[in-house]
């Protein structure tokens, strides 16, 4: 579809946003500025880009609406979500920067509670705070509102970077419930009474089994905007492969369920905040569940990976009656301001 003027959906971080930065980026730079010599850029879309000597860097804007929500805040929700996308690509966060833009008449308190969430979880995982900076708008041009940029650096200590690269025999494993985060934020736009907190969270116990399966663990992802549906999508569309998943593997929580069906969202649409995607060589299945489970996490194996026959680069959903459909990539205003 051809737009003239920016609409909420090109932030959802499905097809509208893809076509949007195809548009503006992709397609308007030569491959030896999409990255750095010998590295990964955005010539291979992943959670960060990879430069010299495995040095990784990540970079993500965050606006969520409302910016208190049960289970965090958006800055407790900046820090997570950067570091995951660093620790995604194998990666140990080494230092973080920071950009706040507010609008003029925030609430001071409110703005101290924030930057405490970040400052706590800087605290917490021994990450430097190396720079940053700080904006206010007019409040006419943006009312009582806060967006936080962070970016991210980290190293990988031994092998290679995880770049998103499935292979056919490969099984697909989420390390818990998916949906939880985009369900809150919804319950909370839609007025809906729930006891269910985000997920929100940094995923640093995840850099143990990457360094346990060196190898054999293919792709990572923590399925943010787009949900689970949007990663598969991705993993899909940059190798060609098929990927097929059981439904009712996938596992979503009987409260995500409840609002899901109030608003007719889908949960494999919901974005997670402390949920990792993993796709590993069926040799170590068995054993990288079990280490997840010993780590804490409630994992659970909901698909493969296959050649494509016919169409090239789909995700298969199998559904719980014994059909089948294609998982599409989310379209379409999802639940706005979301992370």
């Amino acid at each position: 579809m051809s737009y003239n003027k920016i609409q909420i959906s090109h932030g959802n971080g499905g097809k509208e946003t893809q076509q949007l930065l195809q548009r503006l980026f992709f397609s308007r730079l030569p491959l030896e500025l999409k990255r750095v010599k010998g590295g990964v850029g955005i010539d291979y879309p992943d959670d960060g880009a990879v430069l010299q000597n495995n040095l990784v860097v990540a970079t993500d804007s965050h606006t969520v609406n409302p910016y208190f929500f049960p289970g965090g805040d958006i800055g407790y929700l900046a820090v997570s979500g950067t570091l995951n996308d660093v620790i995604m690509m194998g990666a140990k966060p080494i230092a973080m920067l920071d950009s706040i833009v507010v609008s003029e008449g925030f609430p001071i308190d409110d703005l101290e509670k924030i930057t405490g969430s970040m400052i706590e979880l800087l605290k917490k995982y021994n990450i430097p705070l190396v720079g940053g900076d700080f904006k206010v708008i007019e409040e006419t041009a943006m009312k009582n509102s806060i967006i936080i940029n962070t970016v991210g650096l980290g190293v990988v200590e031994t092998g290679s970077p995880i770049v998103d690269a499935i292979k056919p025999g490969d099984k697909i494993i989420v390390t818990g419930p998916v949906g939880v985060h985009g369900a809150v934020i919804a319950a909370m736009q839609y007025n809906i009474s729930t006891n269910l907190k985000s997920d929100v969270r940094p995923l640093f116990e995840l850099l143990e089994v990457f360094s346990k399966f060196k190898g054999y663990v293919h792709a990572a992802r923590d399925p943010t905007r787009g949900g689970l549906a949007a990663t598969l999508n991705e993993w899909a569309q940059l190798t060609g492969n098929v990927i097929v998943i059981e439904e009712a593997k996938v596992p979503v929580l009987e409260d995500v369920k409840a609002i899901t069906e109030v608003t007719g969202l889908d949960p494999l649409n919901l974005a997670s905040e402390g949920v990792g995607v993993l796709a590993v060589d069926s040799n170590v299945e068995d054993d990288v569940l079990e280490t997840l489970k010993s780590l804490g996490f409630e994992p659970a194996s909901i698909g493969y990976v296959v050649e494509p026959k016919s169409e090239k680069g789909i995700v298969v959903a199998k559904t719980a009656v014994g059909g089948a459909k294609i998982l599409e990539m989310p379209t379409g205003d999802i639940v706005p301001r979301i992370c």
